[in-house]
């Protein structure tokens, strides 16, 4: 009979899910949205389907650790090496700052200090399922910003868990100090045997399991089960865990194959995830704190965006880059349920903490949906108030090292790394245009030739004259970027090969139409192929408009 009530309970849920999800999808609305609104119509405080919370919390998390794996199993160390110093800084400074600034405002709305502190902790962080999922669904988790944005997420994370030890060391007399020096003792030991698993066990292990695709299957199910156990046996949390587990894979050759196999389960699995979620957001006393949601929201949706942007510009980043990250901290996180539910179980703070969390949490949940969707379209109109924090030494170092070149290479993506080996074979000369400082340090090291600037800034271009190039190449998958490299280019009655890339196919007809030679679309060309083409047809710019046409009649 239970058996049958959870079948039952599980199959209107996920009809609901079904339904409203069609409706978002109608009016073009983000199906997390739906999900969550599912969550509050069946939970506790509506319709009450959900009476096992227990088997469907354990089924959330399955989707968080499923998530996380995939995501690991798509870094490398390359990646960690290149935004850990800006993931680490970006994550304290974005922790402090909500901190300090989220206590002072609680303050100011008249609440309690030690109401004040809790909530200041509990909105410090952001939901890294939730971004990751946005990021995937956009396909810029592989981006610069995204990579920014997932090692400063993480960074975030182990702070509350540190936070939650050290919350949970009051109710069992432990010292904090005592906590820390274990949790330190804990990573020294757990770092070298990730990298020794990493380099020496897993590149051995999987090319023999993948001579079977179902044992490569359940072989990759129970690795993300086996180091996330063990983690949570060292007193981690599953989600460090299934996130270590995929990056002990990532350098594997099958990387991609355990990617696509694990993704289906993931993606039910978050579903469910999103819905027991939205269970937990209690509707009541809301009317109460309204206001005080409202302007604390606003913090969260205003604030926290603009202080990652300033701390990135500070490392040297680019403003949009900068912005775009900071649109991913605009949310508050799981972990902020959490932080209240200790605080109210302990005594120190009442319900209406939780209320308030609760309305913030739709709120931020909702708003931070929205900006991170449109994040480059928002950041396009705001572009003149940020003008201000766009490096003028750029512009100096342009007009300085401007020596014309045949080849312009905008954005040192992996696509980019395989075309400048062949350029490398050539005789024609080049140069690389990126807004990563520290791919600009690298370049600048190898001696390779190499310019600070943003290939969407139409004074930066201008400044670089780069219609002077024969041949013009930006591997940035952004259509904004690509559209606006093409537009300046046709003002300048530019004659000569322009390629661009772009995400999807209906993103790649608009730059077809906007007259690029050929676009990239990275999910559909690899790197290698566009590296074997372009050795073929220089920069001839028929023979990549007759690879173009053939390209556009297949879209169409």
């Amino acid at each position: 009979m239970i058996l049958q009530e959870i079948f039952f309970q599980l199959g209107a849920i996920l009809v609901i899910a079904a339904g409203l999800s069609l409706i978002a999808h109608r009016l073009k609305q983000p199906l997390i949205i739906a999900y969550i609104v599912t969550g509050v119509l069946v939970g506790p405080e509506v319709w009450s389907l959900a009476s096992q919370p227990e088997l469907f919390d354990a089924l959330s998390n399955i989707g968080v650790a499923f998530l996380l794996f995939t995501v690991g199993l798509g870094l490398n160390w390359r990646h960690i090496k290149e935004v850990g110093k800006v993931s680490l800084a970006t994550g304290i400074g974005q922790v402090l700052f909500t901190t300090i600034a989220g206590f002072a405002l609680g303050k100011m709305l008249g609440l309690e200090t030690i109401t004040s502190l809790y909530l200041a902790i509990a909105f410090t962080f952001s939901s890294t399922i939730i971004i990751i999922k946005l990021l995937m669904d956009k396909e810029e988790l592989d981006t610069l910003y995204g990579r920014i944005s997932v090692g400063f997420l993480i960074v975030q994370d182990l702070v509350a868990m540190l936070i939650l030890l050290g919350l949970g060391s009051f109710d069992s007399g432990a010292s904090i100090g005592g906590i820390v020096l274990s949790t330190l003792f804990k990573v020294a030991i757990i770092v070298p045997v990730v990298w020794f698993v990493s380099a020496k066990i897993a590149p051995r292990m999987v090319p023999y399991v993948a001579r079977s695709q179902e044992l490569l299957f359940i072989f990759s199910i129970a690795w993300c089960f086996l180091i996330a156990g063990i983690l949570v046996l060292f007193g981690f949390g599953i989600e460090l865990g299934a996130l270590l587990a995929g990056v002990m894979l990532s350098g594997t050759t099958m990387q991609r194959e355990i990617n696509a196999r694990i993704r289906p389960l993931r993606d039910f699995f978050l579903v469910l995830f999103f819905i027991v979620l939205g269970t937990h957001l209690g509707l009541g006393q809301m009317s109460l704190v309204i206001w005080p949601a409202i302007i604390f929201s606003l913090f969260i949706l205003i604030g926290n965006p603009l202080i990652v942007l300033l701390i990135m510009r500070t490392l040297g980043y680019h403003p949009r880059t900068g912005f775009l990250a900071g649109t991913t901290v605009a949310q508050i996180s799981e972990f902020s349920f959490i932080v209240i539910g200790a605080g109210i179980t302990a005594g120190y703070v009442d319900s209406n903490a939780l209320s308030l969390t609760t309305l913030v949490g739709l709120i931020t949940i909702a708003g931070s949906t929205y900006l991170v969707n449109s994040n480059e379209w928002i950041y396009e109109r705001l572009r003149g108030l940020l003008k201000f924090l766009e490096p003028k030494q750029s512009i100096e170092d342009t007009k300085n090292k401007n020596n014309a070149s045949q080849v312009t290479v905008f954005g040192y993506h992996s696509i980019a790394r395989q075309m400048i080996e062949s350029l490398k074979k050539t005789k024609l000369s080049y140069k690389i245009v990126d807004f990563d400082p520290f791919v600009v340090k690298l370049l600048e090291q190898e001696k390779v030739p190499v310019l600070y600037g943003d290939a969407s800034d139409i004074t930066y271009l201008s400044e670089l004259q780069v219609e002077q190039s024969r041949f013009i190449i930006s591997t940035v998958p952004s259509v904004s970027v690509s559209l606006t490299l093409l537009s300046y280019l046709s003002e300048k009655e530019y004659d000569g090969t322009v390629i661009v890339a772009a995400r999807t196919i209906a993103e790649a007809s608009h730059c077809y139409e906007a007259g690029a030679a050929f676009v990239i679309i990275p999910n559909q060309l690899g790197a290698e192929k566009l590296a074997e083409i372009f050795s073929n047809k220089k920069t001839r710019r028929q023979g990549w408009e007759e690879l173009g046409k053939k390209a556009q009649t297949q879209i169409l």
